[in-house]
Formats: structure tokens, sequence, C-alpha cells
């Protein structure tokens, strides 16, 4: 019998968002990505970048128990290649730094929190 073995213990994220166009131009700016506009269930979503076979995620209308908060669980994206580039751009994005860039021991890089457009505490990791 084949055993199923798992990559990763978040396979998928959505942020939940008020404004999807307002949110979408936040991290596209913040990320420096362009997001992609997706239907999937009916529903709208703006799908971040992600590399095949890595965890992905997207930005969701709130709603339907969803809605953008500061407190509970908290999701960290990919700052690469800097974090301080990364931060840089939050503040013109129209967010706030809410924890200044913190180094992790050993090789582990760096981090940070931020507040986005719309309402949600986010995290920022970057190797530099």
């Amino acid at each position: 019998m084949a055993q199923h073995t798992q990559q990763h213990a978040v396979n998928w994220f959505e942020i939940p968002v008020l404004e999807q166009h307002r949110a979408q131009a936040f991290y596209e700016r913040l990320l420096d990505v362009k997001l992609d506009w997706q239907t999937m269930g009916g529903q709208s979503l703006a799908v971040i970048p992600y590399d095949d076979g890595a965890v992905g995620g997207c930005l969701v209308a709130a709603g339907q128990g969803m809605a953008p908060s500061t407190e509970g669980t908290l999701v960290y994206l990919n700052a690469k290649p800097s974090l301080d580039a990364a931060l840089a751009r939050v503040e013109p994005a129209g967010g706030r730094i809410t924890t200044p860039k913190v180094q992790l021991p050993g090789d582990l890089g760096f981090f940070a929190h931020v507040t986005d457009t719309e309402g949600n505490r986010i995290g920022l990791h970057a190797l530099s």
C-alpha cells in the first residue's frame, strides 16, 4: 500500500479583504508581483503567485465567517529577495508596520509584521 506523505503543514491560505481592488493594489506593491484574478466556486479571488508544488494563497472577499483581523492566525508571506525592500513599500502602499524587522537565530533570516489596507495583520519573512 502506498503511503501518502504531506510536503507542507499548510497547503493554501485565504486573506479576507473588504475591497478587492484596494487590497490587490496593496499586495502587488508590497510583494512587487502581479496577482492573478480567478473565479473558483463562483467566488472571485486574487491569487498571489507561487511556484509549482509550493504553498499558495489568495485574497478573497470577506464574508461567510471571514473578516479582516489583527488577531488570530498569522500568515507569513515571502518578502524575497529583501525584507527591507518590502518594508519600504508598506506605508506608501497604504499599510502600517506593526513589528519592525527582527533577526531570527542562525541563518533563518528576518521577519516583520504589518497591517494591510483591509485591517489584516500579516507577517513578512525573508532571508535578508
